[in-house]
């Protein structure tokens, strides 16, 4: 009669652990699934929308910053019963937070070529003034005196050999968000992006029920 309660006993404990740990598995997939398509869909719908600047600026913000070191913070806020001073993060979560932030940037170069592709409109462009004290830009006019928001990057156009008074033939923003160019096939930024996606979420899930685990086995000592 006591061996068959110990056995009901440890296979309850038994199906509770397995419980528990399919739970932890849905609920941090859950959590970078949003951390890391945030990060992207908020990027990426600035330039497409387009936003206004504000918004933009806000957004771009949590994409590259607030929900990358979210899926660090929770897991370890999570952590209620290891004593502070014993906490420790999963190596693994170093790798959403650093394809999080990729996400945000890429995220929005992907926005801006989304955003050419569905509104640019392509016109012969002056260069009035270029800035070269770091990463070349230029500030440019269409060739009827419109201005062109924002400038042109070094690695849109404005290269070394480009000064003030020459002409560039350059695809434009009429609403101002997304920046210009002169490359024809500009990168979409696709295959990079759903890997940085799948790193985020494979990794943090993975790096986040490590966590938990831990908690739980911290807690049965």
């Amino acid at each position: 009669m006591t061996e068959n309660v110990s056995g009901a006993a440890v296979r309850a404990i038994r199906v509770g652990e397995d419980t528990g740990q399919r739970v932890d598995l849905i609920r941090w997939l859950l959590l970078n699934l949003v951390c890391a398509g945030g990060s992207l869909g908020l990027a990426w719908l600035g330039p497409v929308v387009p936003l206004s600047a504000p918004v933009r600026g806000v957004g771009l913000i949590l994409a590259a910053a607030v929900l990358p070191l979210a899926t660090v913070l929770v897991p370890m806020l999570g952590l209620r019963k290891v004593p502070r001073r014993e906490r420790k993060m999963a190596w693994q979560l170093v790798f959403p937070v650093i394809a999080g932030v990729a996400l945000g940037v890429f995220g929005h170069a992907a926005g801006d070529h989304t955003a050419l592709a569905d509104r640019g409109e392509w016109v012969d462009a002056v260069v009035v003034s270029k800035d070269d004290s770091g990463t070349n830009h230029c500030d440019l006019r269409t060739t009827d005196g419109r201005a062109i928001s924002p400038s042109l990057s070094e690695g849109d156009g404005c290269r070394d050999a480009v000064w003030k008074g020459d002409e560039l033939r350059v695809r434009y923003d009429p609403e101002g968000v997304a920046g210009p160019t002169e490359d024809r096939s500009r990168d979409s930024y696709g295959g990079m992006l759903m890997a940085l996606f799948l790193v985020a979420v494979v990794m943090g899930t993975w790096g986040s029920v490590r966590q938990s685990a831990w908690d739980r086995q911290y807690g049965g000592r």
